[in-house]
Parts: C-alpha cells; structure tokens; sequence
C-alpha cells in the first residue's frame, strides 16, 4: 500500500462535502444521524487513535480533547460524548475539522516513509474500509438533513442517486443442496464475513429485478399501509407510532407522488429502482406480493446470477455471528461483534457505496425501523 492509495480514499470524503454550506456540517436532525463534521473528524481520530499515537514515534496528537469528541463506540478507547449531542458541538468549527484531517494526514506521510509492519497495515486498510462506510453515511446523513429542510435544497445538479433501473427480468432457481457462504479472506474483508462454513438451502427462487417505484405505489394505492394483516407486530406498532404512510422522501401532492434526490425535489419515477424502505415495510409488500425476503445465505449462493450494487438489500436474516466468531481484543473487537443483537443483514451495496468496497459476502446490518438508507427490496418465493 502507497501514500497515494490512502490519500485517495481521504480526498474523496471531502469531494462529498463540496456543494455543502457551512452551516449544513453541523446539523443533526435525529439520533441515528450524524453531522457531517462529526464525520470528517470521527474518520481522522480514527487513524490518530488507532495508529499514529502508538506506531508513529514522537507523534504529537491534534488535541487531546478530540478523543472525547470523536470517539464513536469504542469503550476501550476512554469516554465519549453521546451520539445525540455530536449536533451540539459548535466547536471545534468545521475550519478545525479540517485542519485536523490535514495534520493526521501528514502524520500518516511520515508513517508511510518507515518501514510499515504488516500490523500496521493491516489497520490502515482497516481505517480506510471504515471511512469508506462513514462516505456513504455522510451521503445519507446529508440527504437527511436537505430532505428535512422545507426548501428542498439541492445537493448536486447531477446524479440524484436513485435513478438506477431493472436490466434484468424472472427469478434465479436455487435447488435444495448444501453451500458455501462466507468470505474465503483473500482480500480485505470485516471479521463478521468470516467463518466461511455450510448451509443448506431448500428450493427456492429469488428475483433477478428488484421492486421498482410504480410496483410499491400499487401497494400504497391498494391501502397496504392499512392492513395489519400484513405487518409483523412490531412494524404495525412502528406505523401507528410514527405515522408512517410512505417511504422516506415521498410525499403525495395533487395525486401525484413526489419525492427528494439530491437534486431537489420531483416527481416519483415509477420506472426507477424503490429506495429508502426498512426492513418492516419490505417485508409487509413481500407478504402483499405473496413472497417473501430472501434470507442472506440465499442471497450470497445466488448473487453470481444476480444484478447487485444499487439499493442494500434487506435479507430475512437476524444479523448474528458465522461459526466459529470471536471477538477480537481491544477497541478493534468492538467494530462488529457487540452489535450482533435486534438487526437486520442487509446485502450488495448501493449507489452512495463507494467504489470498490462492495462484495458479494459484506454483511451490512441495520434495525428493522430504519428507512435512511438507500435501500430496497428483492423478493424470493
């Protein structure tokens, strides 16, 4: 690995945030959000804490208070502040955030000049994996805080991220058998894709296309969001709670759906790929459709046959550990593991994933309410 190679995958965290305002990396309209600013400090504490202050001899760090700051969940690393006050830091300033990014990165300069441990490497691809996922949460984070404000502002004039469409029609057949899943590590991958094992799967089919616009509003048109019969229990109860009626973005108006992209608001594009469901309404139109989810095993044995990469895709799988996991030591055995309780997998990768870390064995996972992502449906039958 090069300086290059690192520097690359920094700049492209900043290129995200270019058509931003100021005052647009400091909001943070809910607890599952983050602001942007938070994001590019959070990204760079993680190479400062992780690597620089124990591997790069007589580095100084930025500030000692930016480990309380910037520390996302990492017990073993000290106290943190909480996630819902990360909106409230007004300080450091967003001109801050960004010096600090520049002087972590020339500490990594200096690191890359020695001779690196295979150790040392190892993290790093870490810590660029990591802020490869926080671009992406800084996209749908920002789309959260634009799609809030009641002008609609534009992000970007041009790609709007939800434009993607079906190239493929009919289902992929699975017969019943005993596969393999899991990564075969011959790449960089996260701990919680190995334990490549055995599963069996039964007969089954699962859908080359994935749900498009105009097939979901004939589900809202035929009162789907009114028929408890439908709902796992808590879906319904997260309905009725939060008034939920469409997903995230779209509004209907002269009975005419519209919806928020990055490049303002506008009409629902009936032929375009469904985005920003969770897992309670994908799975409520797979019960509608007379379907079901696919679970991620499936969804990993068939995904060779299949077009993936624009939406996540919810799986009817609990996100729990491969056989044979364990938690590493330290501060980087909390990356994954400890969140293995009350989620959801979802599978393949979106539009707002960045280049080249989308693989057909990433367990992404998220609670079942959540709609902020981009994410679709695929069904099995």
């Amino acid at each position: 690995m090069e300086y290059n190679e690192f520097i690359s995958v920094r700049s492209l965290t900043e290129n995200h945030c270019e058509s931003l305002q100021i005052e647009d990396f400091v909001v943070q309209p809910e607890l599952f959000t983050s602001p942007t600013k938070w994001h590019l400090a959070h990204t760079t504490w993680f190479f400062e804490e992780m690597i620089l202050k124990k591997h790069l001899a007589n580095y100084k760090e930025f500030n000692p208070q930016y480990n309380f700051l910037f520390n996302s969940y990492y017990n073993n690393l000290g106290d943190r502040v909480s996630r819902i006050d990360r909106g409230n830091m007004t300080r450091p300033t967003v001109e801050q955030v960004f010096i600090y990014r520049t002087f972590v990165n020339e500490g990594m300069k200096l690191l890359f000049d020695t001779e690196l441990s295979q150790e040392v490497l190892t993290l790093i691809e870490l810590g660029l994996n990591h802020e490869q996922q926080h671009q992406e949460l800084l996209l749908t984070d920002i789309k959260y805080v634009l799609g809030h404000n009641p002008l609609f502002p534009k992000f970007t004039e041009g790609k709007n991220l939800i434009d993607q469409y079906n190239q493929e029609t009919g289902f992929v057949k699975l017969e019943e058998g005993i596969y393999k899943i899991g990564n075969k590590r011959e790449s960089f991958c996260f701990d919680n894709e190995l334990g490549r094992h055995q599963t069996f799967i039964q007969n089954c089919e699962i859908s080359r296309s994935l749900v498009t616009n105009g097939e979901y509003i004939d589900f809202i048109e035929a009162n789907g969001y009114s028929d408890f019969n439908l709902w796992l229990d808590e879906g319904w109860a997260w309905l009725q709670e939060n008034d939920i009626s469409a997903p995230l973005y779209w509004e209907k108006k002269d009975g005419k759906w519209f919806q928020y992209a990055f490049n303002g608001f506008q009409e629902v594009d009936v032929n375009a790929i469904l985005c920003h469901v969770s897992f309670y309404e994908a799975n409520a139109y797979a019960s509608w459709k007379g379907m079901r989810l696919p679970t991620e095993m499936e969804w990993e044995t068939a995904a060779d046959q299949l077009n993936w990469g624009n939406r996540w895709e919810w799986t009817n799988s609990a996100y729990l550990p491969y056989p044979g996991f364990k938690i590493k030591e330290g501060a980087v055995g909390e990356y994954n593991g400890k969140f293995m309780v009350n989620q959801m997998v979802l599978r393949g990768g979106s539009s707002a994933t960045s280049e080249n870390h989308s693989r057909k064995t990433y367990r992404n996972f998220f609670h079942p309410q959540y709609q902020w992502q981009f994410s679709g449906i695929r069904l099995a039958k």
